[in-house]
């Protein structure tokens, strides 16, 4: 399975200590650079910078084309990050992109790149006994500071049949 991911899952993930669910899930992660430079370069000192940085299952691919991440830019009110995830991910012909942010995610979808952001992460590795505390782990995210809307929380602990926070 071909997986492609934005920063911003690497970096909540990194940041609840539960980064190796990833790996433990799909074995392999690819990112672009554009992802790299947020992550490390950028967030250097952070959790995730180190993280990533020590995660040798983590493939980093080149930058994209500049011209051609501009004419998306253009078009479309993203990052280069969310950008170039999505063009690695048509490029690779990824199974699955992870990206959280919703106008993102909606892009892909036209594009027709299946995508998943973190939560739905967290509900496959509960589903397949990875992630056994659900309820503390969604808790984890918001004692974090991840940007989170508790609604969605509660509706996927409601929907895997488990109390709402």
């Amino acid at each position: 399975m071909i997986v492609v991911s934005n920063s911003s899952p690497l970096i909540t993930f990194a940041r609840i200590g539960r980064l190796d669910l990833l790996k433990q899930l799909f074995e392999r992660i690819h990112i672009a650079d554009e992802v790299r430079q947020e992550v490390v370069v950028r967030g250097a000192g952070r959790p995730a910078a180190d993280a990533v940085l020590q995660a040798d299952w983590i493939e980093i691919h080149p930058a994209a084309s500049a011209a051609h991440l501009a004419a998306m830019r253009a078009r479309h009110a993203l990052g280069a990050g969310e950008l170039a995830t999505l063009l690695l991910a048509r490029a690779l012909r990824a199974d699955l992109a992870i990206i959280d942010e919703r106008a993102a995610r909606r892009l892909g979808q036209a594009q027709g790149v299946a995508v998943m952001g973190c939560v739905g992460i967290l509900e496959r590795g509960h589903r397949r006994g990875l992630v056994p505390d659900l309820c503390q782990t969604y808790e984890s995210l918001l004692a974090h500071g991840i940007r989170i809307d508790r609604q969605i929380l509660d509706q996927s602990l409601t929907a895997l049949g488990l109390p709402p926070l």
